[in-house]
């Protein structure tokens, strides 16, 4: 079946209810998110991805079904970067917990509109000139082997941030919060509250991601509807996930090897994609069950505890 502009129009307005959904309605106060509450969102949200992976398969087939179950498992896999990274920010800023899921919230929509173009543009630089699959290819492999050999905490500072730096010289900025508003006007000027600061170091740490998860996505399909809607169903999970992991993210210290590993695969299918073709189903298969290893030795060989200085 041919993915027609209908297709387009009608889940991103289930995207957008959704969307409106989860703020006016379920989350329209500011609270504390509990792990009962995130887990009951996570397997909302999962159980969701897998439904639209079945009409992926009944509609569009078998293979249009698999590559967007690896893109989701690669994207859903690489946002646990992303989420530690969040949680040090928020750390960072002292974010109180019952404001964090706003952030999250405009983060995570403002990550979908650009991660969007980032497709939309990528597809069509590979649909145009071929040999960028081969860059992409050492992209990859690159990224996989820095990623395993950098895995140490990453820093935050706020003031190496050039969008941080920039909002500052334009904006003044409080000291302290005043409630979970973003803006705040005081003697008839305009002033931004820590909270926009947070937002900005969210949604900008999630730029230097996606130039990670979008190749590797646009690696496993170039079917931009494919790597569009898998993309934007884990990024929808993200919330909840980050709310369920929250003390758990540290644990999987053998994920960032998993995930590098992952993408040196990826990578390296595409550079040997003229010379031998990976079936989609085996390309699942390794990716899944990297995953299941790095998340198994997590759990058997547990991080030691550092001394007390």
């Amino acid at each position: 079946m041919e993915i027609t502009p209908w297709f387009w129009v009608g889940f991103n307005a289930f995207v957008l209810a959704m969307l409106l959904l989860d703020l006016l309605v379920f989350n329209r106060r500011a609270h504390v998110v509990r792990m009962r509450e995130a887990l009951g969102w996570s397997a909302f949200w999962i159980a969701l991805s897998l439904t639209f992976n079945y009409l992926v398969y009944h509609f569009l087939g078998r293979t249009a079904a698999l590559e967007f179950l690896t893109g989701y498992l690669i994207e859903k896999s690489l946002s646990v970067d992303n989420l530690f990274v969040f949680l040090l920010i928020f750390s960072y800023f002292k974010v109180p917990p019952q404001y964090q899921h706003k952030i999250l919230f405009w983060g995570i929509l403002g990550a979908l509109v650009l991660r969007a173009a980032f497709i939309l543009v990528g597809a069509a630089l590979l649909a145009k000139f071929h040999f960028l699959l081969y860059v992409l290819g050492a992209f990859l492999v690159y990224t996989g082997v820095k990623m395993a050999t950098n895995a140490g905490e990453p820093e935050i500072d706020p003031d190496s941030n050039p969008v941080v730096r920039f909002l500052s010289r334009h904006l003044p900025i409080t000291h302290r919060l005043h409630d979970d508003r973003f803006l705040v006007r005081q003697d008839g000027r305009l002033y931004a509250t820590p909270l926009l600061v947070v937002l900005v170091m969210v949604e900008t740490t999630d730029v230097v991601f996606a130039a990670d998860s979008i190749p590797a996505i646009l690696a496993v399909s170039r079917d931009t509807f494919i790597v569009y809607t898998s993309n934007v169903f884990a990024l929808l999970g993200l919330r909840a996930l980050y709310f369920a992991l929250e003390g758990l993210m540290r644990l999987f210290h053998y994920l960032q090897y998993g995930l590098s590993l992952i993408l040196v695969f990826i990578g390296a299918k595409l550079l040997l994609s003229e010379v031998y073709h990976i079936p989609m189903g085996i390309s699942l298969g390794v990716v899944g069950g990297i995953l299941l290893l790095s998340v198994v030795a997590s759990v058997l060989w547990p991080k030691p505890q550092e001394d007390p200085v």
